[in-house]
């Protein structure tokens, strides 16, 4: 079946993909925009998903082939700037002031990770030895082995959960959702590559909402004696040897506490992706308090804006895991297919 309604998809990530996929099958020609020159968005840079330590690359060369294969269009290194509706059809523009005609949009463009410079008590960007959790990510991927600055295996890690989360000094005050999980999950993987190396994760609330999270949780502790302090961090400084001082306070016991690490990861959260502010001036896309795209229900119409024609899917509705990520590109192409099915 094929129909004459075409879809434009704004993000080539995983959600913006896996929406073209199901459009594609239900046959609705796709177009889809893309700022980067591939396809696959933050997942080509994680290295393992949790909670069962799976390899992402297989779900991004699916996606891949299945885009490939159902030859939807792809236009990449092209970042869409503003989107107009005129009369049923909307008018998209990119930055280089062309255009682009649709019956309807789909906004899948994702999410930015806070920018960990910003806590300077931290010291991301000033101390050699304070990572983030993409960086993380990233090392492992690449089959890096942990070493500090100066070539020495760790034998302390500081692990910082809602760094960019939760907090109302720099205006984000919602949780992100995976970040306690990926805390367990690197804390694991670290103890599994360096055996010797003493892990401590400091957390406010341990938010552990998915299957099997809480295993994972109880594994860390018991198989791979990760060790997690309830407490706020306040500052890390450095010192001559560039090993790492960590002032908290232990908030069960009331107590400050001071500790020596060789590593800092600074678990960064999710924030409102920066096309946002650019989509929403023209229209009646709208955002909610935290700054991403807002559903027009968050029960039942998640995948709708408040412009009707205009779609949503994924990390740039709210923080997503990977799988959630995928249910919410699935509905989204559902839901435009029976807007443009009524059209």
């Amino acid at each position: 079946m094929e129909n004459k309604k075409h879809v434009a998809i704004i993000g080539a990530g995983i959600a913006g993909i896996e929406s073209a996929i199901n459009l594609s099958r239900l046959g609705y020609p796709v177009t889809v925009f893309e700022k980067e020159n591939e396809r696959g968005g933050k997942l080509n840079k994680w290295s393992r998903l949790f909670p069962d330590f799976s390899d992402p690359k297989p779900i991004v060369q699916d996606q891949k082939e299945q885009s490939t294969k159902q030859q939807i269009d792809f236009i990449y290194n092209t970042q869409i700037t503003s989107i107009k509706k005129i009369n049923n059809l909307f008018e998209l523009s990119d930055e280089k002031r062309l255009k682009y005609n649709t019956d309807a949009v789909l906004l899948a463009s994702g999410f930015n990770l806070f920018d960990a410079t910003l806590k300077e008590e931290y010291g991301y960007g000033i101390f050699d030895n304070v990572i983030t959790s993409a960086d993380f990510e990233l090392l492992h991927r690449q089959g890096k082995e942990l070493r500090t600055k100066n070539g020495k295996t760790p034998e302390r890690i500081a692990i910082i959960h809602c760094v960019g989360s939760r907090d109302a000094k720099i205006g984000n005050t919602y949780c992100s959702k995976v970040c306690c999980i990926t805390g367990v999950k690197q804390a694991i993987e670290i103890n599994k590559q360096i055996p010797q190396c003493e892990v401590f994760n400091f957390y406010m609330d341990l938010r552990l909402y998915g299957s099997k999270f809480d295993s994972l949780y109880l594994e860390a502790q018991k198989n791979h004696k990760i060790q997690f302090i309830r407490g706020r961090l306040s500052e890390v400084s450095e010192r001559q040897d560039s090993s790492l001082q960590v002032k908290a306070e232990d908030t069960l016991s009331g107590r400050p506490l001071r500790m020596m690490v060789d590593m800092v990861i600074l678990l960064v959260g999710m924030e409102p992706c920066s096309l946002i502010k650019s989509l929403t001036k023209q229209n009646d896309i709208k955002t909610d308090e935290n700054g991403f795209f807002q559903s027009l229900n968050i029960h039942n119409k998640r995948n709708h804006s408040y412009q009707k024609g205009v779609f949503l899917a994924g990390a740039c509705i709210c923080p997503m895991s990977v799988n959630e990520t995928l249910e919410s590109a699935r509905s989204a192409a559902l839901a435009i297919s029976d807007y443009l099915h009524k059209q």
